[in-house]
């Protein structure tokens, strides 16, 4: 191995691998199964709520594209956000990101066990969930274009089952299905289009940002693509696109063909759907989709927390050794560290899944919007401060659209500490951060200030 910090890393991925992994953080396992509950919630007009949160990301994904195209960084985000308020916020934000990432691998390894129990059941859920977590520590660890190229393929088969939905539904819809006639009559029940009111759209948003979760990913694997500013470019364009087709396109649909109270919640009403519409092996289909989801959930957010933690390292934030590279660019023990609270959850899960590891769900919950968060904080901030001939990319109505943004986060925030099942998420949240802010302040105390952001990064 090499010492070698963000320049050891190579630039091993191809404008295919960043577009698809951009689209794979936006579609999870959160569409496909979780959309039964926020139907179910809010009511025909679920795809109201899906709309409201996909400006919210969209909006997010403008400023982060921003930032990025005038400094690619695999840093991203935790950089703009020390060079706009200060080491104590790149540090806070790095640490809490890779925290929500590694949790996340716990859990997705867990979810993905319990999704092979169905075709394999005599295995042990703990055997399986580690038997997917090694997978995807081996293939984080041989290069970053073996991790580019799982993603490819992994978001091109969500993106393909979202695209035949889309199609087959439409046509179904639309009464061009044989034996089917047009009918809209779902969206207009009994009980109403809204028929928990207007308030049931915003309090389902707290739900369903969790499941758009991950576009911003493609900002830090672009600081390893060929042409880093051209390809975040193209990827956050896309991202809007994708997010008004895929996401409040296929819940529209969900809502015309499905009874809005025929669902349970945890039942995938894409399953529901093509059964409905009399296609076979729908069921064990989407339950092959799903798995793919969580894979790809998996492997992402395993690169993800490994290069949060290489930069970490390289600022002198996290030990110096995790910077090391393999003679292919890969930060294998940046990797592998950040697999340890991974295989810790997984055996929580098995040891004790209702305390310990629910607490540590739990206490990541409301992470990833304290990131998001500071991501809007640091654009009203550095915009004044870029070069106009660095920015390629605009957010729309600055700075009036960003601060309704901020405004936006932190309304869904604050509804979260009211209610009752998203409570303590917010609390145990909020106190994950102050240990990470405390945690800053001890090693200020002890090393002084971290090494400056570098020119090129300013």
């Amino acid at each position: 191995m090499a010492a070698a910090p963000e320049g050891g890393l190579h630039q091993g991925l191809q404008q295919r691998h960043l577009s698809m992994i951009a689209i794979g953080g936006v579609i999870g396992a959160g569409l496909f199964v979780g959309s039964s509950s926020i139907i179910g919630t809010v009511g025909p007009g679920a795809f109201l709520t899906y709309a409201v949160t996909g400006v919210l990301i969209i909006m997010v994904m403008r400023m982060l594209g921003e930032m990025a195209a005038a400094n690619p960084s695999t840093g991203s985000f935790s950089d703009y956000a020390r060079l706009a308020l200060g080491d104590w916020a790149g540090f806070t934000v790095a640490w809490l990101y890779w925290y929500f990432w590694v949790i996340v691998v716990g859990f997705e390894a867990v979810a993905g066990a319990g999704l092979l129990q169905k075709w394999l059941p005599d295995v042990p859920l703990w055997a399986a969930s580690l038997g997917l977590l090694l997978l995807m520590t081996a293939t984080n660890l041989y290069s970053v274009r073996s991790f580019g190229e799982f993603e490819y393929w992994f978001a091109g088969i969500k993106v393909a089952t979202i695209v035949v939905f889309l199609i087959l539904g439409t046509v179904y819809v639309l009464g061009l299905w044989p034996g089917r006639d047009m009918d809209f009559s779902n969206l207009t029940p009994a009980a109403g289009f809204l028929p928990n009111g207007v308030g049931a759209i915003f309090s389902g948003i707290v739900v369903v940002v969790f499941s758009m979760v991950g576009a911003e990913i493609a900002t830090i694997a672009a600081a390893e693509a060929k042409d880093p500013e051209r390809a975040v470019v193209r990827a956050t364009r896309s991202v809007v696109v994708r997010i008004l087709i895929f996401y409040i396109g296929s819940v529209f649909l969900l809502a015309v063909i499905l009874p809005w109270d025929s669902l349970a919640p945890k039942q995938s009403p894409f399953v529901v759907a093509f059964e409905r519409m009399g296609i076979p092996w729908a069921g064990d289909l989407m339950n092959a989709v799903v798995l793919t989801a969580v894979l790809s959930c998996l492997n992402s957010g395993l690169y993800t927390a490994s290069r949060m933690l290489f930069v970490l390292a390289g600022r002198r934030e996290a030990p110096a050794a995790l910077t090391r590279t393999t003679k292919g660019g890969v930060p294998a023990r940046a990797i592998l560290a950040s697999t340890v609270i991974g295989y810790l959850s997984v055996i929580a899960a098995y040891v004790s899944p209702d305390t310990v590891f629910l607490f540590l769900l739990n206490s990541s919950g409301a992470v990833i919007l304290f990131v998001y968060l500071m991501i809007a904080v640091s654009q009203l901030v550095l915009r004044p401060r870029t070069p106009p001939q660095r920015l390629r990319v605009k957010m729309w109505l600055f700075p009036a659209l960003t601060l309704l943004t901020i405004a936006g986060m932190v309304a869904v925030l604050v509804a979260m500490g009211f209610q009752a099942d998203t409570r303590s998420q917010i609390l145990l949240s909020l106190a994950s951060a102050a240990v990470v802010v405390a945690a800053w302040l001890a090693r200020r105390a002890v090393f002084g200030r971290s090494p400056p952001v570098p020119a090129e990064a300013r």
